[in-house]
């Protein structure tokens, strides 16, 4: 068969991929202004607007005892200054920090092992078994330990807090916790992305995609539904919260068969009739801005969000990994574990979780696509005797008002993203966004195929799915130097 002959077949199936494509994000994108257009009347409400406190406010609440849960498998090289910056940089002072640590990792044991000779409240723990096992497994070991802390020392903790080894919490993290726990047994804080480098889009597209997610689609969900899913850090549990898990589960507050085990307790929670709450606080400064078009300085006072900052993974390989885990944990295991259960909202916060199975394969068939559509185009234009073969879509079929209608769907969600991330990190990262966003594609669309292959895997072998975590990159002393200067001037 000749190219003549082969060309005019791969049309037709571009014009059939063309067509489920564009259904496809068509609804998708249905969905997606749904969320966009109770966003707006959240906002409308003034729902949405960060809470302006005052720092002696906070200063001011009472400390209740707080046991902080670092889970660490492989963290020699971070774990030493994330726990020394902790201790440095919180606003607080009745805490104790328990980090779980592995037999078989003897260099993240002697990096905490050197932190506890320093500070009498921080706490090395062993898990029993030889890792990776899962970070499951690991909290609820520490969670073992904290309760035989307490037994040995009369000592009880009011709360649990949740962090992970690259973490950078705000000073006032933990009065915001103590302020609102117990009215409320969870606590989820917005976690955010250190900025970096303008081109490493990999990091930038973290940044974009939890700006989107804590400013807009999580405080759209608790609306909808009074539920959120926990984030696995700056997150803090009432006592009676892990005391009513851990009873209802032999004991094991957070479950063995999800790699993100935070994801689930939120609805375990509210089946208890328990509160829990996403505050997205922030914090006024004064503060001066150069004007963009006069370049003189103006009085603008900035808003510091009271979160937990990271860098999350700046290399593809590294970021493919990770989501992985996280669409596995999420996406399937999720699906397995907790099914369709739940009101009609709490089935629709699912229903946007676990699309993305498809939607991440569909933009990039669409990316496919197009791309050999322009190249035809491209082909048949270079060559004025070419032959011209008709229109993919042509104008006025339906197929042509469902892609000009994707178009005006893709365009919106793009301004609401860059929206979204301008109130975080100001107006150069939300421009960086839009371009972000094919690249977000890409990242997503490779995580999602390899979470699909490893959870295929794990049907056919009943091989389990081990802790496949990533590397961790923690601030440099100059950076959080920087940080708490912005923050006192």
């Amino acid at each position: 068969m000749s190219a003549a002959d082969v060309l005019p077949v791969l049309l037709v199936v571009c014009k059939g991929l063309l067509t489920v494509v564009g259904i496809a994000c068509l609804l998708s994108g249905i969905d997606d202004c749904f969320i966009d257009l109770c966003f707006a009347a959240m906002a409308c409400c003034r729902l949405t607007a960060p809470h302006i406190a005052s720092e002696q406010e906070l200063l001011g609440a009472a400390e209740q005892p707080i046991a902080v849960m670092v889970p660490a498998w492989d963290e020699s090289a971070v774990i030493g200054r994330m726990v020394g910056n902790f201790l440095k940089s919180v606003t607080y002072s009745n805490y104790h920090v328990f980090v779980g640590t592995y037999p078989n990792d003897p260099a993240t044991q002697r990096e905490v092992d050197a932190v506890t000779k320093s500070f009498a409240n921080v706490h090395r723990v062993v898990c029993p078994n030889n890792g990776p096992t899962c970070k499951s497994d690991c909290l609820n070991w520490i969670y073992q330990a904290i309760l035989d802390f307490e037994r040995q020392t009369s000592t009880t903790f009011s709360m649990f807090v949740i962090h992970d080894a690259e973490d950078v919490p705000h000073p006032l993290s933990f009065k915001l916790f103590s302020a609102l726990i117990p009215r409320h047994d969870m606590v989820q804080l917005p976690v955010l992305c250190l900025p970096t480098k303008w081109h490493w889009f990999t990091a930038g597209h973290y940044l974009d995609e939890f700006a989107d997610g804590h400013v807009r689609e999580v405080p759209v969900r608790q609306w909808l539904s009074g539920s959120i899913p926990a984030a696995g850090v700056g997150c803090a549990f009432s006592r009676r919260a892990l005391r009513l898990l851990a009873a209802d589960s032999e004991n094991q507050v957070f479950s063995l068969d999800s790699l993100t085990e935070d994801y689930e307790i939120g609805m375990r929670l509210r089946a208890y009739g328990l509160s829990q709450i996403f505050v997205n606080m922030a914090l006024e400064r004064p503060g001066t801005q150069r004007g963009f078009f006069s370049g003189r300085l103006r009085h603008a006072p900035t808003r510091e969000c009271i979160g937990t900052w990271e860098y999350f993974p700046a290399r593809f390989p590294q970021a493919v990994r990770q989501k992985s885990r996280w669409i596995v944990g999420i996406t399937m295991q999720g699906w397995t574990g907790l099914g369709w259960r739940g009101d009609v909202w709490t089935k629709y916060a699912l229903f946007r979780d676990r699309k993305g199975l498809v939607t991440n394969q569909v933009v990039m068939a669409g990316y496919v696509a197009v791309a050999f559509v322009v190249a035809v185009w491209i082909a048949t234009s270079l060559v004025p005797d070419a032959y011209r073969y008709p229109p993919m879509v042509e104008s006025g079929s339906w197929l042509w008002y469902v892609m000009w209608m994707n178009g005006f769907l893709m365009l919106e969600r793009l301004v609401l993203r860059s929206f979204c991330v301008r109130r975080l990190y100001g107006w150069p990262q939300a421009l960086l966004a839009v371009p972000r966003q094919v690249w977000s594609n890409v990242v997503n669309f490779t995580a999602t195929a390899r979470a699909i292959r490893l959870f295929a895997r794990h049907l056919i072998t009943g091989r389990p799915i081990a802790w496949d975590k990533t590397g961790h990159v923690f601030p440099s002393e100059g950076e959080l130097r920087r940080r708490a200067e912005l923050r006192a001037a």
